[in-house]
């Protein structure tokens, strides 16, 4: 351990799963962006899921400075985060099966359009079930997870899927089992999480390749500009109002 201390061991960690994911998932962080830009080309809607802390990334990349302004928030009621009393509710409704059908029923989703999906584990009904239903109703669904869960955990799905078997695509986050990145002989349990850091970064790399896709078809991706900046909030009234048919967060 360095002078940094734990800060330091974290850090390092957090930049050798970001360099692990940098250099083994490009081929599908390609792939990836190919599929959001091809989704804005043939005029189709971007939305993005995660349940817990896994919304967190989700989260990221809508509504955000120098993203996307046609991602949007498939949002599940209770299991967005942390934000619901008791906290372990979320938790909970990530094993319920049927909810994933209903949200999506009644969710603007349609036919052509392309759902993320982000779950660490993807062994609970709900991201399985997400991902099943999107694809049954036309969409593209590329999936955020830990491959390691999948040989590692049971399926809490009953058809024993994962989440990765249901997506057109499948970018790992390298995540090890339990999501802790640190361990001392003085405390009895893991710590130091770094999904969040990694699903985060793979997302901003897929976004980011997604915009150079479509600006190397001759298409101008709508993206949105910092409101913080001059001029900001009148670039993005402009995204707004050419593309009100594809953006649901301002409804």
């Amino acid at each position: 351990m360095g002078d940094g201390g734990l800060a330091e061991e974290f850090f390092g960690a957090a930049i050798r799963l970001l360099e692990r994911v940098r250099d083994e998932e490009a081929e599908n962080i390609a792939a990836a962006g190919a599929l959001v830009a091809d989704t804005v080309a043939d005029g189709g809607r971007l939305f993005a899921f995660g349940a817990g802390h896994s919304s967190l990334a989700a989260q990221d990349i809508v509504y955000r400075a120098g993203g996307l302004a046609l991602m949007n928030l498939l949002a599940v009621p209770g299991a967005v985060g942390v934000d619901v009393m008791p906290a372990t509710l979320g938790s909970a409704l990530e094993r319920v099966e049927g909810l994933a059908g209903a949200v999506l029923d009644t969710s603007p989703a349609r036919s052509g359009d392309l759902l993320v999906i982000i779950s660490l584990s993807g062994r609970n009904a709900l991201p399985v079930e997400m991902a099943v239903n999107a694809r049954a109703l036309g969409l593209k669904v590329i999936g955020v997870t830990s491959v390691a869960y999948a040989t590692q955990t049971k399926s809490r799905h009953a058809s024993g899927t994962y989440l990765k078997d249901h997506c057109d695509v499948v970018l790992d986050s390298k995540i090890g089992i339990g999501d802790a990145e640190l361990s001392l002989d003085t405390i009895p349990a893991p710590f130091a999480p770094a999904s969040t850091v990694v699903t985060s970064a793979l997302l901003q790399s897929v976004m980011a390749t997604a915009a150079g896709s479509l600006a190397e078809r001759g298409i101008e991706p709508p993206m949105l500009r910092s409101g913080n900046v001059d001029g900001g909030h009148e670039w993005n009234g402009r995204v707004f109002t050419e593309y009100a048919d594809r953006i649901f967060y301002r409804r």
